[in-house]
This record gives structure tokens, C-alpha cells and sequence, in this order.
């Protein structure tokens, strides 16, 4: 692909306008960590919901979506769907709470709710295991998407396009903070929409497309549409379908989707003016993450499947595609090459935009853990606020310099990392939530969940080949995740059996500052009204699956069962909007 003046001005201007917005917001930023890190504490709730939603938006989530659709068709997209219960259950049980917490980082939350030196050894770990580690590898398999997009876009080698990359976010990253981090997501996030929605139309115009009647027409495609894997084929049907549903959205942490939230998420909680901006937040991004956004991509993974059916079909046309990065997810940004001039300019700009605020959110993240949790905490408690926010720029340009590295010598497609880092986290989820309501956890818990879930990764992952674990019931990953959940669920519990339970001045300082209510009233917490937001949390699940499907099923052309889901949605919704406060 060769772009034209007009491309490259419109992604030249996009760059500015976030440069410029970086600017601005430095100019606050650099006055504390607190404003670094949260700006303030004073954003609105639909500027953090907007934030959440472009961050969860990166580059690599069409390839995504693209892999799933082609792979296992529409229906393979359960899961990360299932994760809507973990989101719903995040907006009404547990967004107050963190706000209430009062901390900078989920991290620092492990000195309040436990105490001792189990508990500061947890939390300085954790800085450095999920800051550096983890974090590193979403970011390298956000850059890996980059690669693959800017190889058939741009004809950018590997290497160019880690460097350009690792300049441009990483500057304005640590620049601008969270502040600028946030301003940016909302600007980034509305051209990202547009040209993902824009992609869609162009790609079902195609001639082989035939328009929207000649996608659903195809043989091929139609295989691929179920919102629901075949109940005849019962392998599938509990992989895809059952154990995301009943095991995988409590069970499992994965950035952006972590039960009872945490990492960035609870970061734009505690970035919120109040308790109800931080519910309102995560209740508006819950909705546009899992309802509007997912069909735009599915639309134009089906059409791949008409132009593109196989691997050596698209080989054939990009020959130079390196055999590292051709996988099924790579057919998204093949389709983009039939996007005339101009637009193509403009959808290249929205994804550069989608790369960005996901990028940027994890490294002013990452960096969080490592200076507020690992380096005042640790080596220099008696830093100052210069000082501090100096470290934080310098350890985003680090994060983004390792996650590059990553991303050219060790990841090879979307769906190898997404695998990675749900088995990293299998089995501990249950702790994130229980914690909250359940006096007897302690950070021993925490400590042996994680070790456990570690180690059961790297064994799983390195020394356990699948070809032993085919069975009739399940694929083979989702036996190692049932595997991991289930073991390290059983540490964690005989863990927080046999150690002491936490100092009761710790626990009472916890109960005062939270109020988390249910499960506490031995150390006279304050009722709260749970049952209500259980009710929403049910509703709210409900609602949001119902405007997902309502949606496809206008685009399959089923449209009383579209309005059917539509009225079940917008039903919903109101009974959410006259009741949520209440739960405050």
C-alpha cells in the first residue's frame, strides 16, 4: 500500500492535535504524583467512561475479534464477552468502594486492607510483577498488532515501526500524565469509532462483499454467524460458551476485566470527582465496550472470510508478511487495503488513535506501580513530588522500550497473548472479590493465590503439551484454565484457613474508610443496600447483552427479534437510571 498526500496529512494532523493536548495537560501534570497519576481526583464520569472505553479499544482488538470470528466464528467472542458480569458486578458493588479507598493505586489498597510485612511485601511485588511483567506483555501485544497493521498499511519493517511507535506515545505519555492521558483517549477514541464503522461500510461495498445481503448469503460466512456455538457439538459449546459464562468471568484476572476491578480501571475510579462519577463511569463504559463497539469489527472479519478463506490466500497477495506474524488475526488489516485515499488516511489515523490510548494508559499504569508502590514505597520514602514525577517519565520510557522488545522477539499473534494472560490469572479472581465482604482473607491469600497461578502458568504453558489433554468434553486451554482455577482456588482457601486472620485495628481501619457493609458487622460497619445492587447488577447484564444482540440481529436481518432486545435494553436501562443511585 502507498498512502497519498491527502492519508498522510490527515494522520499528520491527528498527531499534532495530540501533541498539542499533551502539551496543555503538562503543564498540571507535573505538579504532584497525585495529579500525575490521577489528575487531581477531579474527572468527570463520562470523560473517565470515554477513557476506559478507548483504552480497551487498542489496535489489536479487531485483530482480535478478526482471529475469534474466523477461527470459531461470532460466537468464539464469548470469550471476552462473558466478561460483562465481571464489569456489571464492578459498577454496582465495588466502583464506590475504591473511591471510598482513597488510595493512588489498587497496589497501595494492600497496606489498607492488610497489614504487617506480608502485606507491604504483596504490595511491592505486585508493583513490580504486574507493572513490569504483565503489563509489558499486553503492551507488546498491542505493538504487535502495530506491526502487523503498518507491514500492509504503511510497509514499515518490524523494527520501524517499534521505534516510531516507542518515540511518539512514549514522549507524550510521559508528557502529559494521566490528565493528558484521559484528554487524548477522548479524542483518540471518537476518531477510532468512526473509522472502525467507516471500515465496516467500505468493506460490505465490495463487489465480492455483495452488500450486506451477499455477506449473509455466503456459504461460508453463514457457518461463522451463531451468536451461540451448535449445542450438537458439546466440546465447543462448553469451551466457548459455558465455562466463560460460569467460570472464567469470577475466576480469572485480566487486565480491564478484573474482578471487583483493579489495575487501569480502578486507576479512573480513583481518578473520579465522587462515588457516583466513578459508577457512572464504569456503568458507560461496560455499555459502549461490550454493546456498541463489537460489530464493526465482526462485520468485517465475516467479509475477510469471502476474499480471504485461508492463510495461503492472503500469503499469496502479501508475500512479504514474515510466517512470524501471519495468523488468522492479520486478515484485518488486510482488509483495510481496499479503503480508497483520504479515508484510508482517516481509518490508518483511527488506528494509530486506538494504538495510542491503550498504550499510553499502561504505561502511566505501569509507571504508577513501579514509583508510587515500588520506589517511594521502598528505596525513596522520602522523595519529593519533583522527584516522583520525574521517575514516573522516565519509567514509562522504560516500559515502553521492554514492551517493545517483546513484541519483535517473542509474541507471535493476538490470540497467543490473550491465552497468556488469562491462564497467568486463572484462579485468583475470587480472592479480588471476596476480599471486600469477607474478614477472614488476608494477604497471605493474595500471596499464595499468586504464587500459585504462576507457577500453574509457566507449567501449563511450557512443560504440558495439549495433545495430552484432548478430550470429548473441552478444548485443551480451556482444560489447563479449568486445571488452574481449580488448584489455585484450593491453595488460596486452605491458605486463608490456616493463617492468622489480620490485626483487628487493621480491620477496623478498613471498615471505617470503606464501608463496604455486607460481611462486616462484627466490626460495626454500616449497612449498605446489596441486595438492590445485586438486582442491578442482574439487570444490567441483562440489558447490555440484549442491545449487543438486539444490534446483530438488525444486521441479520431479524428485526423483531432486534426490537424484541431493544425494548428488553432500553427497559432495562431505566430501571438502572431511577434506581443506581441508591446503592451510593
Amino acid at each position: 500500500m502507498v498512502l497519498s498526500f491527502t492519508d498522510w496529512l490527515i494522520i499528520g494532523i491527528f498527531l499534532l492535535a495530540i501533541i498539542f493536548i499533551s502539551v496543555v495537560a503538562a503543564r498540571i501534570s507535573g505538579k504532584s504524583k497525585e495529579e500525575f497519576f490521577l489528575a487531581g481526583k477531579s474527572m468527570p464520569w463520562w470523560l473517565l467512561g470515554f477513557s476506559m472505553v478507548a483504552t480497551t479499544f487498542s489496535a489489536d482488538t479487531p485483530n482480535l475479534v478478526t482471529g475469534f470470528v474466523r477461527e470459531g466464528g461470532v460466537a468464539k467472542n464469548w470469550a471476552w464477552w462473558s466478561f460483562l458480569i465481571t464489569g456489571m458486578v464492578t459498577v454496582f458493588l465495588y466502583a464506590k468502594l475504591w473511591r471510598r479507598s482513597g488510595v493512588l493505586t489498587d497496589l497501595e489498597f494492600y497496606e489498607l486492607r492488610y497489614g504487617g510485612k506480608a502485606a507491604a511485601f504483596l504490595r511491592g511485588f505486585r508493583a513490580v510483577y504486574l507493572g513490569l511483567f504483565f503489563n509489558c506483555l499486553i503492551m507488546g501485544s498491542v505493538i504487535l498488532a502495530a506491526i502487523k497493521i503498518s507491514s500492509i498499511l504503511l510497509g514499515f519493517t518490524p523494527l520501524q515501526t517499534v521505534l516510531i511507535s516507542s518515540v511518539v506515545v512514549g514522549a507524550y505519555s510521559a508528557l502529559g500524565g494521566i490528565r493528558g492521558v484521559i484528554w487524548t483517549d477522548f479524542f483518540q477514541f471518537s476518531i477510532a469509532l468512526i473509522g472502525a464503522f467507516y471500515t465496516a461500510y467500505i468493506v460490505l461495498n465490495l463487489p465480492e462483499v455483495g452488500g450486506l445481503q451477499g455477506l449473509l448469503s455466503d456459504e461460508h460466512v453463514q457457518s461463522k454467524m451463531d451468536f451461540i456455538p451448535d449445542f450438537s457439538n458439546r466440546s465447543l459449546v462448553i469451551s466457548m460458551f459455558i465455562v466463560p459464562l460460569a467460570v472464567q468471568w469470577w475466576s480469572v484476572w485480566y487486565p480491564g476485566a478484573e474482578p471487583g476491578g483493579g489495575g487501569y480501571i480502578a486507576q479512573r475510579m480513583l481518578a473520579a470527582k465522587n462515588e457516583t462519577h466513578a459508577i457512572g463511569a464504569t456503568l458507560f463504559f461496560n455499555l459502549a465496550h461490550y454493546a456498541l463497539r463489537p460489530w464493526a469489527w465482526i462485520i468485517v472479519a465475516l467479509a475477510s472470510i469471502i476474499l480471504f478463506p485461508d492463510l495461503e490466500s492472503i500469503k499469496s497477495v502479501f508475500p512479504n508478511i514474515k510466517d512470524q506474524y501471519l495468523g488468522e488475526d492479520i486478515a484485518y488489516p488486510v482488509m483495510l487495503t481496499f479503503l480508497s485515499p483520504g479515508w484510508l488516511g482517516l481509518v490508518v489515523a483511527s488506528l494509530i488513535a486506538a494504538f495510542m490510548s491503550t498504550i499510553s494508559t499502561h504505561l502511566n499504569w505501569g509507571s504508577s506501580y513501579l514509583i508510587n508502590d515500588f520506589y517511594q514505597r521502598f528505596l525513596r520514602p522520602e522523595a519529593s513530588e519533583k522527584e516522583l514525577v520525574l521517575m514516573g517519565r522516565l519509567s514509562t520510557i522504560l516500559l515502553m522500550a521492554i514492551s517493545g522488545t517483546l513484541a519483535l522477539t517473542i509474541l507471535e499473534n493476538a490470540s497467543q497473548a490473550f491465552s497468556i494472560l488469562l491462564l497467568s490469572g486463572a484462579g485468583t479472581g475470587a480472592i479480588f472479590l471476596l476480599r471486600w465482604f469477607w474478614w477472614r482473607i488476608n494477604a497471605w491469600t493474595e500471596i499464595g493465590g499468586m504464587v500459585s497461578s504462576t507457577i500453574l502458568a509457566f507449567i501449563l504453558t511450557f512443560s504440558v503439551d495439549e495433545e495430552t489433554l484432548k478430550n470429548e468434553f473441552v478444548d485443551p486451554f480451556t482444560t489447563k484454565l479449568l486445571i488452574a482455577t481449580m488448584v489455585t482456588s484450593i491453595v488460596w482457601v486452605l491458605i486463608t484457613l490456616i493463617t492468622k486472620q489480620e490485626e483487628e485495628d487493621v480491620i477496623k481501619k478498613f471498615v471505617s474508610k470503606v464501608q463496604p457493609g455486607m460481611g462486616w458487622s462484627r466490626f460495626k460497619a454500616q449497612k449498605s443496600n446489596v441486595g438492590l445492587a445485586v438486582l442491578l447488577i442482574f439487570v444490567g447484564t441483562v440489558g447490555t447483552y440484549a442491545a449487543l444482540f438486539s444490534l446483530g440481529n438488525f444486521i441479520y436481518g431479524n428485526v423483531s427479534y432486534g426490537i424484541l432486545l431493544l425494548l428488553t435494553f432500553l427497559s432495562s436501562m431505566y430501571l438502572i437510571l431511577s434506581s443506581w443511585k441508591r446503592i451510593v
